[in-house]
């Protein structure tokens, strides 16, 4: 009687197991992008510059006319944020920018934003000893890692070329 009793059990563990086993899967989905639709999300991204360095800028520049491309391609929306303080805020002055012809032309497109450290901008006026301005396609922040740290809280995308 008892063995009948422990047989019966196990058969009653392993029917839904063997059920299982026996289903058959969903057939797997293709990775093919979808379709645009109204209601998709708007990418973003924050682009950090903190290095005097004009190819490194290219590159940040390059990263974002790719992104950009890319997405309007796929018929998706994009946000990008340059924040550049410390050294790299030489990317914005009026007097030192490497790339002030690609700043201006970039000022065209609606979805970028250029946003210069107001900390680094007080600091360099004050060691330089004369007034700094930035380039007019920039605007001002107060702090260039608070503005990078409010916008990853935010969900944007951050990226250091």
């Amino acid at each position: 009687m008892k063995s009948l009793l422990m047989a019966a059990g196990l058969l009653t563990l392993a029917l839904p197991v063997a059920a299982q086993i026996s289903t058959p899967l969903p057939p797997s989905r293709p990775a093919v992008s979808q379709p645009h639709s109204p209601w998709t999300r708007t990418h973003r991204v924050v682009i950090q510059i903190t290095q005097n360095d004009p190819a490194l800028m290219n590159t940040a520049l390059n990263n974002a006319e790719n992104l950009a491309q890319y997405y309007k391609e796929k018929g998706e929306k994009i946000d990008i944020e340059f924040v550049a303080y410390g050294p790299g805020l030489s990317m914005f002055r009026s007097d030192t920018s490497p790339v002030k012809d690609r700043l201006a032309a970039m000022s065209s497109m609606k979805n970028v934003t250029f946003s210069a450290c107001g900390n680094t901008l007080a600091k360099q006026t004050k060691q330089e000893n004369k007034e700094i301005s930035i380039v007019p396609e920039a605007r001002l922040v107060p702090a260039g890692i608070a503005r990078i740290v409010e916008l990853e809280e935010q969900g944007w995308t951050y990226v250091r070329p």
